[in-house]
């Protein structure tokens, strides 16, 4: 199929660029269904700091998804968001069905947004060669999804058990 965008980058820079922000759109609108999922059902005595918190990082993943869904439309790769998409291929933690306590949510941000960073990482070295363009975007997204992980690993400190 031939692109209705022209690309500024070479074939093989091009492929390897939108694979990486495929991936981190489906990361992205996951992780903002599973803060929002979380958002809804909480429970317990820290519900209202962590319900507000759950928000930001919503509105942060909401945010970095369109930009990473712009920029590959701008490379001349239209991307796929739909939600049969996103639920085949997304794969981070998820908070359980029903009410969980404001521990559990906490603990199931720290280890989506850990396995959301993780990949960047991955995207950022994939990226270094082929755009870096789009892997300046992935290290603010990565420095943005760190700042919301420290915010709720410190939320379970200290540490049960």
């Amino acid at each position: 199929m031939t692109s209705v965008v022209r690309s500024t980058l070479p074939e093989e820079a091009r492929r390897v660029t939108c694979e990486a922000l495929q991936d981190t759109l489906v990361d992205l609108l996951g992780l903002s269904l599973i803060g929002k999922q979380a958002h809804w059902n909480i429970v317990g005595p820290r519900f209202r700091s962590i319900h507000l918190q759950l928000d930001e990082v919503v509105s942060t993943a909401r945010t970095y998804a369109d930009t990473v869904a712009e920029r590959s439309s701008a490379l001349g790769v239209p991307v796929d968001g739909r939600p049969e998409t996103i639920a085949k291929a997304f794969s981070l933690p998820a908070p359980k069905e029903g009410w969980v306590r404001d521990g559990e949510v906490v603990q199931v941000m720290v280890e989506s947004l850990e396995a959301a960073i993780r990949r960047l990482r991955e995207r950022i070295d994939a990226t270094e060669k082929s755009d870096p363009v789009t892997q300046d975007l992935l290290i603010g997204i990565t420095a943005e999804l760190e700042k919301q992980r420290w915010m709720f690993d410190a939320e379970n400190f200290p540490r049960e058990g």
